[in-house]
């Protein structure tokens, strides 16, 4: 058998970041979904209630690509008190022409994260209006970084303002985001107000109630709705997609199980007109935002090809470097 690559999270943080090409590749990604021969099943979910966890696994088998992903996302949520992260995980990169095992990535969720923020930045090359001058986040945890900066590798906007139910902690975000990004940095006093102030507005929550609601929309306001991933999660006040103009998701029938189409078809809110995938738009097969006055929502639950997308690139700018440790299978 071949040899078997270990990489380490810190090999993976030096061979993948949050950049232009990172959201070029899961474009590309989103675009082969919409063009047909992508092989994704549906997302296995596994709760551990005696241990406060639960496990995803995702995958895709993408044409023309060398390799595809398995990836194992475990979630245990007492595990700070053990001294431990919460998060965890790795992905496995299987050959697609033999199935054989190329390489383990221990990445920790790292990928994850980077694939996450990067999927956000495409829904903003299309769907945000063209001039985004204030930025809104909804939640200060890692992902609202990561998503402020990919938001601005496509609309370099020149204020962010954010809004945490920790004020505490969307203030040091705010600070920190402020030397990070180089531009203005506000706390809002609630989310209606970050809402009303910008653009553009991505919500990062683990919510299971609602963060934002119908009557905050305007005209011209993208919304990136990221939060909601499971069944029990949810960011968008269901009359949000009725009152929207254009509603796009990454994959239609993973929203309408663990999205915020969920919980608008059981509110029996469902959005009046078509509703897209981002893939579609990517692939030029559908129109990206139709009108600077058009009010776009787009809801990301996170699919296996932005998975094995990432896991490609990441193995093969590994190898280029000479990073990785071999084992015999």
């Amino acid at each position: 058998m071949p040899e078997i690559t270990i990489l380490t999270e810190r090999e993976l943080r030096e061979c993948v970041t949050l950049d232009l090409e990172a959201v070029d590749i899961v474009e590309e990604a989103f675009a082969a979904l919409a063009r047909g021969g992508v092989v994704m099943p549906p997302v296995l979910s596994m709760a551990i209630e005696a241990a406060n966890g639960e496990v995803d696994v995702k995958t895709a088998y993408v044409p023309g690509l060398d390799g595809f992903a398995v990836k194992v996302s475990p979630g245990f949520f007492d595990n700070p008190g053990l001294g431990l992260p919460s998060l965890s995980g790795l992905m496995v990169v299987l050959d697609a022409r033999t199935g054989v095992v190329k390489a383990v990535l221990l990445d920790n969720g790292y990928l994850t994260d980077i694939r996450t923020a990067a999927a956000g930045a495409v829904a903003a090359r299309h769907l945000a209006p063209r001039e985004v001058r204030t930025a809104g986040v909804i939640g200060a945890g890692v992902q609202a970084e990561l998503q402020a900066r990919a938001l601005r590798l496509v609309r370099p906007f020149e204020e962010l303002v954010v809004w945490a139910r920790d004020r505490e902690k969307a203030k040091r975000f705010a600070d920190r985001m402020a030397g990070a990004l180089g531009c203005r940095t506000s706390v809002a006093d609630d989310a209606a107000e970050c809402v009303r102030r910008a653009q553009a507005v991505v919500t990062t929550t683990p919510a299971r109630t609602t963060v934002l609601e119908a009557d905050w929309l305007h005209p011209g306001l993208h919304v990136t709705a990221m939060g909601s991933d499971a069944p029990e999660k949810n960011e968008l006040a269901p009359e949000v997609l009725k009152a929207a103009g254009r509603v796009v998701v990454d994959r239609l029938q993973q929203s309408l199980e663990r999205g915020e189409l969920r919980s608008a078809k059981a509110a029996g809110r469902m959005p009046d007109g078509a509703i897209d995938e981002i893939g579609e738009i990517c692939a030029g097969l559908k129109p990206g935002r139709r009108s600077e006055d058009e009010v776009t929502i787009c809801d990301l639950t996170g699919t296996g090809v932005q998975d094995t997308a990432i896991a490609n690139r990441a193995l093969q700018a590994a190898r280029a470097r000479g990073f990785g440790t071999p084992i015999e299978a």
